[in-house]
């Protein structure tokens, strides 16, 4: 029983960590999507907006002097 617990903390844990950086990708990604947006609405806001437009482009068919 005791080998039981271990082994389904080990899953856990393992599962946690692994999370964690799906987690922050999924961050960037939504900060993208938001400066696509922008973009598509005459153009970056922010430095942080123009420098994720400059690392992963723009949507197609974005009409900015940006893109």
């Amino acid at each position: 029983m005791h080998r039981l617990i271990l082994a389904a903390a080990a899953a856990g844990l393992a599962t946690l960590a692994a999370s964690g950086p799906a987690v922050a990708l999924g961050g960037e990604a939504m900060d993208l999507q938001a400066a696509r947006m922008n973009a598509l609405a005459g153009g970056p806001i922010s430095a942080r907006d123009a420098e994720l437009l400059e690392r992963y482009g723009c949507e197609s068919g974005t009409r900015s002097a940006f893109c």
